[in-house]
């Protein structure tokens, strides 16, 4: 008698299930053919950021053969289908960027310093910025004849100590040297991270006089040094400073106070030599030697006008580059500029999504660790959210040309330039908040004004006034110039001081930051109904950041500095003498914008000469800190009970063993293996460290160097 099936087999029906995924993704990507390639630099990108997350050499590894399995799992798809081909390629690329990062940080090697050492020794100065609103000089400097120190050193030294002193010069100097330091905070700027690759094994100040060579000091400094210091002649104060960072990139004499007013009010990015500075450059220079050129018939006939223009645009554009320091900022936006000048030759759309693919793809390909910098990431974030508007259909036709009244157009393009603010404020908030725990949420609005001012008429009024300096008729450029920029830090500080001008959060996860990174790209890049799905990714990431419970206490790396929340939102610190760097490092952390208050001041806070001990949180959650201030040694047996009889035992000097708290004992050993920390005292309390057990990144466990060969030069070594 014959059989036949009574059910459909489970296997055959999820296999059809995954046939029909892979089909309809096949379907969506043939659509998005054009746009698949955006994803190169994504993926690159992601195979660097991986690198950077995962702590050993064993994971790095194992990522990269799950890698490879999945791109063997890609050519089972097949590699005829756009599908397969792209799962193939993207975790290739992947891989390539986890071997690019990994490679760069074996390149870069070079010893660090053990410990804080205090030595003398004689140097060659690679390096000099002025900072003249602090009053003080920073000098790269390569030690000689000193194979116990690092071969890069970074120290600062005051206006009059280093006056004088050039790059090039041998020098001798007493300093107090340190490791570069690493974030003192969870979710802090880590500063070793970024002296590896900058190969700087050491930082510190510079003690007693500089020696010198006879008849040092009398060359020429280099032209962005003189240019720098005549800017400075012709306008004083901050707006110099401003004036100076125009041109050659050197923020040192702009005012700490006119900094901030410009980072509350989204204006930040008008001082860092990057895209709006390079393209207004190039920009100008074509418009002019396009007219000028324009003037031989003989060049307008046989076509050599946009050609020559853009070569003279290139060269201006790449001088500009040299002058201003060629910083990862500025040598992005001058290698974009360059795109887009081929992009005008080949009679090809300059403005696309291609374009800025292409030159993340090429930054990361030259300096893969500048994915990590907020530079890098605001930028491009910006840059491709502005291009993706501007693609997009409905705005194309919101500012499209059309006849009409002249008071219509002139409301069409400030309309455009707002909402085109808008647009980037959105996708740069996220950035902000992961890195500064902070975002300005004017800086739309101030932008309206802020960047065509700049563009329009500081950068040009600062060119004529350079040019007219050569026969000694600067001086009326020079005064609007000086009046624009007095304008804008005026409009900072206003917009600043405006009510809810900045929004402060506290910790941003990293796996939330990178949940919303995806789903803003997905987003951006696609053009299809599909793009849609990125605003879940993008969302969950946002609503993580809004959840995210406030710390209950802080404590820096070096134990010596306690923040502990106040029911009314704020903080206090154990000592109220600390400086303006710790106490903006503890805001960022806490997310707020307001004083810290002195814990011993406060009515539930009972100190003496050597502890602070007090009660954190309400109710069940309720926890009994002690924390140590004072100096003097105390007996573990006196220490004792009252270590026992609190939850948290915070101290920056080693505890004796009797000591130990309830819940967690915080020490100088313990926060030799976890930096600094951020408590959260709810239900179930857990502690989030800064260094992560185990990390194998080449600046967690570099070489070292001791320092403390006291072969103490004199001024005769300098010569």
């Amino acid at each position: 008698m014959a059989t036949r099936q009574l059910q459909t087999p489970i296997a055959a029906r999820w296999g059809r299930r995954w046939r029909a995924l892979g089909d309809g993704i096949e379907a969506r990507l043939e659509e998005e053919r054009e746009r698949i390639a955006l994803w190169l630099p994504v993926a690159l990108g992601a195979g660097i950021a991986l690198w950077l997350a995962l702590p050993t050499a064993m994971h790095w590894i194992g990522a990269l053969l799950a890698l490879s399995a999945a791109a063997l799992a890609g050519l089972l798809v097949g590699w005829q289908r756009r599908f397969g081909r792209s799962i193939v390629i993207g975790c290739g690329v992947v891989a390539t960027g986890m071997l690019l990062i990994w490679g760069r940080a074996l390149w870069v090697e070079a010893p660090v310093l053990a410990a804080p050492v205090t030595t003398s020794f004689s140097a060659e100065v690679e390096r000099v910025d002025a900072q003249p609103a602090r009053g003080q000089v920073r000098l790269i400097v390569r030690p000689h004849a000193r194979a116990d120190l690092p071969p890069r050193l970074r120290v600062t030294a005051s206006e009059d100590q280093a006056a004088g002193v050039l790059p090039g010069e041998r020098i001798g100097l007493r300093a107090r040297l340190m490791p570069p330091p690493t974030a003192s905070l969870p979710g802090g700027y880590d500063f070793a991270q970024r002296a590896w690759f900058d190969r700087l094994g050491a930082v510190g100040t510079v003690i007693g006089d500089i020696s010198r060579a006879p008849g040092a000091g009398q060359g020429q400094p280099p032209l962005r040094g003189r240019l720098t210091r005549h800017i400075h002649g012709q306008i004083e104060g901050s707006a110099g400073g401003i004036a100076a960072a125009l041109v050659t990139g050197d923020r040192g004499a702009i005012s700490e106070v006119d900094d901030e007013a410009m980072r509350r009010s989204g204006l930040a990015h008008l001082l860092s030599i990057s895209g709006l500075h390079v393209t207004a450059v190039v920009g100008f220079t074509m418009l002019i030697a396009m007219r000028l050129l324009a003037l031989s018939r003989r060049l307008a006939l046989r076509g050599w006008v946009l050609p020559l223009a853009a070569a003279a645009a290139a060269l201006v554009g790449g001088g500009y580059t040299l002058l201003a320091g060629a910083e990862v900022p500025t040598l992005r936006s001058f290698i974009a500029s360059l795109l887009v000048l081929i992009a005008f030759l080949m009679g090809r759309e300059a403005l696309t999504l291609r374009l800025v693919a292409a030159g993340a793809l090429l930054v990361m390909l030259w300096r893969p660790e500048a994915l990590a910098g907020p530079s890098f990431q605001l930028s491009f974030a910006a840059v491709t959210a502005i291009v993706a508007l501007h693609e997009s259909r409905w705005m194309r036709s919101f500012v499209a040309r059309r006849e009409e009244p002249w008071v219509f157009r002139l409301g069409r393009g400030i309309g455009g330039l707002i909402l085109t603010g808008l647009v980037v404020e959105a996708a740069l908030a996220p950035i902000a908040l992961f890195h500064f725990h902070k975002a300005g949420l004017y800086g739309a609005l101030a932008n309206v004004i802020a960047i065509p001012l700049t563009t329009f008429v500081i950068m040009p009024a600062e060119a004529f006034a350079l040019l007219f300096d050569s026969i000694g008729l600067g001086a009326p450029f020079w005064w609007v110039a000086e009046a624009a920029i007095n304008a804008l830090i005026g409009l900072a500080h206003w917009v600043a001081a405006a009510p809810g001008a900045v929004a402060t959060l506290p910790v941003f996860p990293p796996w939330g930051f990178a949940i919303a990174v995806f789903g803003g790209l997905w987003f951006l890049l696609w053009q299809t109904r599909w793009r849609r799905a990125g605003l879940v990714p993008l969302a969950i990431g946002m609503v993580t950041l809004l959840v995210q419970p406030r710390p209950d206490i802080l404590v820096t790396g070096d134990g010596k500095h306690i923040a502990a929340a106040l029911p009314d939102g704020g903080y206090a610190l154990l000592r109220d003498r600390a400086g303006e760097y710790v106490r903006d490092t503890m805001s960022e952390a806490a997310g707020i914008d307001t004083p810290l208050a002195a814990l011993a001041e406060l009515e539930h806070v009972e100190c003496n000469r050597d502890f602070c001990r007090w009660s954190q949180g309400e109710g069940v959650d309720r926890r009994i800190i002690l924390a140590s201030r004072g100096r003097d040694r105390i007996e573990g047996s006196d220490m004792a009970a009252a270590c026992a009889a609190a939850d948290v035992v915070i101290s920056d000097r080693w505890l004796p063993r009797e000591c130990v708290g309830r819940w967690l004992t915080i020490d100088r050993d313990s926060l030799l293996e976890t930096g600094g920390l951020a408590l959260y005292l709810g239900e179930q309390p857990e502690a989030v460290t800064t260094l992560r057990a185990g990390d194998a990144h080449p600046w967690r466990r570099p070489p070292q160097l001791s320092g403390n060969d006291e072969a103490v030069p004199t001024g005769a070594l300098a010569r």
